[in-house]
């Protein structure tokens, strides 16, 4: 498999039902991050096999009869996280991260107006700035001014947050919350982490 790769259910993939519909399975395919659904492809047990070991999701092209690994022309990749079965083993769940727009029209999704979780896009993109740091980038300026800086700023943030909590209305408190929220996300990227690993501590925690 490719460096990275979860399998959540690898044994239900002996089971899988392949000859249901003539040897392939409908494949949906959600953003691990954002979890957006992003298209639907057909795998044959090539194209399964294909995805699992190179970790770049591969299909089966209907139209040109032969496996085809999204991309592969673009660019555009989706990168392999994670692969799901559902209960009767014909259809699959694959989590990938997208490097460029899936849809062929240069839109994030093939479903225009698939829902995405915001804040997850939002940190996504504070990641590509701290390794890109385009010019004019209030993003950029933040991480150039080094995390103490980023740490000071969330600080400000918080204490005019909890000020509008109690002084201003829904509006005005919930542009401080975002001003805040948006600082703490570019503090953790600045220390090494993610929205990602928040989220993992907190599940944690409510699981004990």
């Amino acid at each position: 498999m490719g460096g990275g790769v979860v399998t959540s259910n690898s044994a239900a993939f002996d089971r899988l039902d392949w000859d249901k519909q003539g040897g392939l399975l409908p494949a949906i395919v959600q953003d691990a991050d954002s979890l957006r659904v992003l298209m639907l492809g057909w795998m044959d047990r090539a194209a399964f096999a294909a995805t699992r070991d190179t970790g770049k999701v591969t299909f089966f092209s209907r139209s040109r009869q032969r496996l085809w690994t999204k991309g592969e022309t673009s660019g555009h990749v989706l990168e392999l996280v994670a692969l799901e079965s559902d209960c009767d083993g014909d259809t699959l769940l694959v989590l990938a991260r997208p490097r460029g727009p899936t849809c062929h029209l240069q839109r994030p999704s093939c479903f225009p107006s698939a829902p995405a979780d915001f804040i997850a896009e939002l940190d996504r993109l504070i990641a590509t700035r701290e390794c890109e740091r385009p010019g004019g980038s209030y993003t950029t300026a933040l991480f150039e001014a080094g995390t103490a800086r980023i740490a000071q700023k969330v600080g400000e943030e918080g204490v005019e947050t909890a000020i509008a909590a109690v002084t201003e209305d829904d509006a005005a408190f919930a542009g401080e919350a975002a001003d805040l929220l948006f600082h703490l996300l570019v503090l953790l990227r600045a220390r090494g982490l993610s929205l990602a690993d928040v989220a993992r501590e907190l599940e944690a925690r409510h699981r004990r």
